[in-house]
């Protein structure tokens, strides 16, 4: 990919507008319970103002679809930022128009500013030819380093970006680009991708799409339920696919005709319920009794997994391998998260589930690379083209 970054733009004394991912969760009071999103791009904020640029921030935070929502506004985040990067961050209570206008105008070189939450317009969501215009009058450059809605065709990662000259990735999304090319573009070998989560139909596109690219596969969570009745095993009463039965068929076929190495799991951890104080028994993959839930890989399947990756030198793991929110099924979760904290090998997670037990186990810091963006992290996976990356394209 042909893409400039921050680091190769020169913007000292220029209006800089970043598009940055402020969608951070809030308590009802309006009070911040995670920064990581504000952290992960103080890189780049930091950078623009080293280099003397006046730097705007744009973002969005949650779905107002178009409509100014009080309790999405962006004012909270102008108070943490300014508290993490020591110095005064004005808040403009609107993102293009007047206000934004008259504020930007006012900036001097190094100075930082947070405009209103970009999705009170329904032109952003639109990606509106026109409000994009009306973002780029604001600024002399632009870069993005929300990877998270890369995967948006959206005015403030889109359109705004043809009527700058000057444009660029962050130091986020830059990293982002680099770890995906050290997964499937170029890794190092043998590369083993783990998928987890509820259903194959969320993920199938990128289990077809990397077949082609790694050594082996391994497959846990409720998405193996399907392989097990694709194979005509009892799931009992687990969540599973009917409809992709024919196509997870076809996929273990595909695995097997490329001669990937493909792993479901030998073993479950079963329950009368999903809850926290259900009865629970480990059972081999092909006794799964009538009327019970599987919610966890079982122990032999950790083990076994374990096992598969001891050689590997790149890891990517996109999804979590059981009902890890509830006690009893968190083990075949973690148990792979200590696998990767403890390997030599490169480990690539994708964001979103993944992300949250990373942070509830302590391990989010012993992975290599954690993405902060799920949908965009799994359409690369996917290999489709995200619009906010080829929009910076040259």
């Amino acid at each position: 990919m042909k893409i400039r970054t921050i680091d190769q733009l020169d913007l000292s004394g220029k209006r800089t507008l970043i598009r940055v991912d402020f969608n951070v969760p809030m308590d009802k009071a309006g009070n911040i319970t995670d920064d990581t999103r504000i952290k992960a791009v103080l890189p780049t904020i930091r950078l623009s103002m080293e280099k003397g640029a006046k730097t705007i921030l744009v973002s969005h935070l949650g779905r107002p679809k178009g409509q100014v929502v009080p309790e999405m506004s962006l004012s909270p985040v102008a108070k943490r930022l300014a508290l993490l990067l020591g110095k005064e961050v004005p808040f403009v209570p609107d993102c293009v128009g007047e206000a934004a206008q008259k504020a930007v105008a006012s900036m001097k070189s190094g100075d930082v500013l947070l405009l209103e939450n970009v999705r009170f317009h329904p032109g952003e969501e639109k990606n509106d030819e026109a409000f994009g215009k009306q973002l780029a009058a604001l600024c002399d450059a632009y870069v993005n380093d929300a990877f998270a809605t890369a995967h948006r065709g959206h005015s403030s990662n889109v359109a705004v970006t043809r009527f700058v000259r000057e444009k660029g990735a962050g130091l986020l999304m830059k990293n982002e680009i680099a770890y995906f090319e050290k997964a499937l573009v170029s890794p190092a070998r043998p590369l083993a991708a783990v998928f987890g989560g509820a259903k194959i139909s969320g993920k199938i596109e990128a289990i077809n799409n990397v077949l082609g690219k790694v050594d082996k596969i391994l497959i846990g969570g409720a998405m193996a339920n399907t392989f097990f009745a694709a194979r005509g095993y009892e799931v009992g009463h687990s969540l599973y696919e009917a409809e992709m039965l024919e196509t997870a068929s076809k996929v273990l076929a595909n695995a097997a005709g490329r001669k990937v190495k493909f792993y479901l799991p030998v073993d479950v951890v079963v329950a009368d319920r999903l809850d926290a104080s259900a009865v629970t028994k480990a059972v081999p993959a092909q006794e799964i009794p009538a009327g019970w839930t599987a919610g966890d890989i079982g122990p032999a399947t950790s083990l076994l997994f374990k096992e598969a990756l001891q050689d590997a030198k790149t890891i990517v793991w996109n999804g979590p391998l059981g009902a890890f929110e509830i006690g009893p099924f968190a083990n075949g979760t973690y148990s792979i998260m200590r696998v990767l904290a403890e390997t030599d090998a490169i480990t690539i997670v994708g964001g979103g589930d993944t992300d949250t037990a990373l942070h509830k186990a302590g391990m989010f810091s012993r992975m290599s690379y954690v993405s902060t963006g799920g949908g965009a992290f799994l359409e690369l996976l996917e290999g489709k083209r995200l619009p906010g990356i080829a929009a910076l394209e040259e």
